[in-house]
């Protein structure tokens, strides 16, 4: 398959189109997969044709006019692990959940199905990263671990802009009373992202919201939500949520990534 650009429907954050940032969060719009991984899913964790998902990361590559081999994701563990990246890392990927480079024409990227990806840079510092924060790694400290990893290659805190992609929404997340009590340990003001369910033993989970603190915890400059909601938006989205909901075998997986 060729390298040439290829152009896809793409959702991009103002605030790092606004200072120049390279990136996309893509939709699951514009691949070749068929059924359930209707079009571009990237996952190679998925039960989705191995040949359809290369072609997809090479769609996405290509959608920065650079070759496949340059799309760097982790094998994602839901760790509060960032991997440091000066080349492509090909088949051999760490078990991580961010990825940060100061090489230019290296793309970081992060996979996610209602998770939420966190692009960040300091082009200043000519350093970026991309990050997947479910709610266990976004508990666990995935931002803070990533930011360190960015200080360490030269970027500075302050500098650092920040845009969570496309996630499973506020009004989408509901969990019970145990998934609130874990996060109330770590910190009681984590209180503060949960609204009241449908019943007493039901709440609403901000995933965004908890991320945007966590990032500004860590000295974020500046950082938004896209404000898009994977669970609710089938038409744009894979979301493993909604796919348990419907009784689905599997589901497709997101690219969001970012490059110098």
């Amino acid at each position: 398959m060729t390298d040439a650009v290829v152009s896809l429907p793409v959702i991009t954050s103002p605030l790092l189109e606004a200072a120049g940032v390279r990136h996309a969060f893509f939709t699951r719009q514009g691949g070749v997969s068929t059924g359930l991984y209707t079009s571009l899913n990237v996952g190679p964790g998925s039960g989705d044709s191995p040949e359809d998902v290369a072609e997809n990361r090479r769609r996405a590559a290509a959608h920065f006019g650079l070759p496949h081999e340059a799309l760097n994701t982790c094998h994602q563990i839901h760790s509060a692990r960032a991997e440091i990246a000066e080349r492509p890392w090909g088949a051999a990927r760490p078990e991580a959940d961010a990825v940060v480079t100061r090489t230019p024409d290296l793309i970081c990227a992060a996979l996610a199905a209602d998770c939420a990806p966190i692009l960040l840079a300091d082009l200043a510092s000519g350093v970026i990263a991309a990050a997947h924060a479910g709610w266990k790694g976004a508990l666990g400290g995935v931002v803070a671990d990533t930011v360190a990893k960015m200080e360490s290659l030269g970027a500075r805190r302050d500098a650092i802009l920040a845009a969570v992609g496309p996630c499973i929404g506020p009004k989408s997340y509901e969990v019970g009373l145990e998934f609130l009590d874990q996060f109330t340990a770590v910190d009681g003001d984590n209180g503060r992202f949960f609204a009241p369910g449908e019943t007493p033993d039901k709440r609403m989970f901000d995933l965004p919201a908890f991320v945007l603190a966590q990032l500004a915890a860590a000295g974020v400059a500046k950082c938004e939500w896209v404000g898009r909601d994977t669970c609710a938006e089938a038409d744009h989205f894979f979301s493993n949520r909604r796919a348990f909901h419907l009784g689905e075998a599997d589901y497709g997986r997101l690219l969001s990534a970012i490059v110098l």
